[in-house]
C-alpha cells in the first residue's frame, strides 16, 4: 500500500517555507496547459479565462497530489503590457501564447514608450480576477512576471535586444528601467490589495539563458536590474520570491546567487543546471526545484521518468533549505498523463522524511 501523507499541501508549503519539518519532498507540476487538456478544457483558457484557469489547475491539483499553487501567466509578458498584441494558443499543437506584434518596432519607439496603468495592461486585469479567486479560496496569491530582462525582450523582440546589447546599449538599458520600474508597479499594486504577507510572487527568467547571451552580458544588463528589482519586493514586505532560472544558465549562477529571493527564496532549474550545482550555489537560502526534462516526461517511458525523479531525489531531498521535485520547465499538454503520475509515485517511495511534526 502507498504511504498515505501526513500532511496538507498548505501545511507542507507554510512549513517548508517556515523552516519546520515536513512529512516527504513536495512536488510540483509547471503544468498550466496540461491541466486545461487534463479536464478538457482549450489549452488558451489558462491564461485568458480566469475562472476556467482556476478551476483546471486546481482540479489537476486534487487528481495528482501535487502541491503547487495554481497561477496565470506566461512567458511573453511585457509584449502586451506595453502596447503590443498577443496571440492565443489554438490547435491541436500550440502550447502558449506568442507575440504578434512587439510594442517597439524600432530605435524611435523606445524613447515615446511609456509605463502602462497596471490596472488595465494586458494580462494585469485577468490575473488580478485570478488572484482574487486565490483569494476566495483562502490560498496564497501568485502574482506572476518575468525578469526585467525577460520583459525587455519581450517588449522589442529578442533579436532586437541582443544586436542593441553591442550597438545600442542606452536603448537595453532604458528597456530594462521601464521593465524594472513597471513590475515593481505591478507588484505595489498587488501589495496594497491583498497585503504582502500574503504574496508569492513568481518570476520567469529564460531570455537570461547562456543559450542567448554571454555570463558578460547577464552581468552588465540582466544582474543589476534583476537584483534590484528583488531588494525592492523584499523591502514591501514580501517574504518568498519564487524565481525559475530557465535553460542553460550555469555561467550566470555566481550573479543569480547575488540576489537576493527572501528568507528562504525558491529558486527552479532546467535539465542543464546539476542539482548538486544548484545546492551549492543556493542551497543556504533557497528552496531547491527542479530539474526534470519536460521532453522526457512528454516523449519518454514512464520507467525513465520514474528513474529521473528519484535520481533528483537521491541528489537534492536533503538540500539545506528544502528541495521540490518539479519539470525543468512547463509541462508539454501532450503529455502522457501515466508519466506525470510517475513523478507521484517517485515521491511517493523515495521522498519521505524520517523527522515527521509531532502534532500531524
Amino acid at each position: 500500500m502507498a504511504r498515505q501523507d501526513r500532511m496538507t499541501s498548505p501545511e507542507r508549503m507554510a512549513d517548508l517555507l517556515g523552516g519546520r519539518p515536513i512529512d516527504r519532498v513536495p512536488l510540483f507540476l509547471f503544468a498550466k496547459g496540461f491541466s486545461a487538456v487534463n479536464v478538457g478544457y482549450p489549452v488558451a483558457s489558462v491564461v485568458n479565462d480566469p475562472e476556467k484557469s482556476f478551476r483546471a489547475q486546481v482540479w489537476t491539483q486534487e487528481m495528482y497530489g501535487h502541491d503547487e499553487e495554481p497561477r496565470l501567466s506566461y512567458a511573453i509578458y511585457g509584449g502586451w503590457e506595453f502596447g503590443g498584441e498577443v496571440k492565443f494558443p489554438t490547435g491541436e499543437f500550440a502550447q502558449a501564447p506568442s507575440i504578434s506584434r512587439y510594442p517597439v518596432q524600432s530605435e524611435a519607439d523606445v524613447e515615446k514608450l511609456k509605463l502602462p496603468d497596471v490596472k488595465t495592461a494586458g494580462i494585469l486585469p485577468l490575473m488580478m480576477e485570478f488572484c482574487r479567486l486565490q483569494e476566495k479560496a483562502g490560498r496564497p496569491i501568485v502574482p506572476s512576471f518575468e525578469s526585467p530582462f525577460t520583459t525587455a525582450g519581450n517588449i522589442c523582440g529578442v533579436s532586437t535586444l541582443c544586436r542593441w546589447m553591442l550597438k545600442r546599449p542606452e536603448l537595453v538599458h532604458r528597456l530594462l528601467r521601464l521593465a524594472t520600474d513597471h513590475v515593481l508597479e505591478m507588484m505595489r499594486y498587488w501589495v496594497e490589495t491583498f497585503g504582502a504577507e500574503r504574496l508569492r510572487p513568481n518570476e520567469g527568467a529564460p531570455t537570461e539563458s547562456n543559450n542567448m547571451i554571454s555570463a558578460k552580458h547577464f552581468a552588465e544588463f540582466a544582474f543589476p536590474y534583476v537584483k534590484e528589482l528583488h531588494g525592492k519586493l523584499l523591502a514591501m514586505g514580501v517574504k518568498h520570491i519564487a524565481s525559475h532560472i530557465c535553460g542553460e544558465q550555469n555561467a550566470n549562477l555566481p550573479y543569480w546567487a547575488q540576489v537576493p529571493m527572501g528568507d528562504p527564496g525558491i529558486v527552479s532549474f532546467g535539465h542543464e543546471v546539476d542539482l548538486a550545482t544548484a545546492v551549492k550555489y543556493f542551497g543556504d537560502t533557497c528552496v531547491i526545484a527542479g530539474n526534470i526534462q519536460p521532453a522526457v516526461i512528454q516523449t519518454g517511458t514512464p520507467e525513465q521518468v520514474y528513474q529521473l525523479c528519484g535520481q533528483a531525489l537521491a541528489k537534492a531531498k536533503y538540500a539545506p533549505r528544502g528541495f521540490i521535485l518539479m519539470p525543468g520547465c512547463e509541462l508539454s499538454p501532450l503529455t502522457p498523463p501515466h508519466n506525470v503520475y510517475m513523478m507521484k509515485k517517485a515521491v511517493t517511495d523515495f521522498g519521505w522524511y524520517e523527522a515527521v511534526p509531532s502534532d500531524v
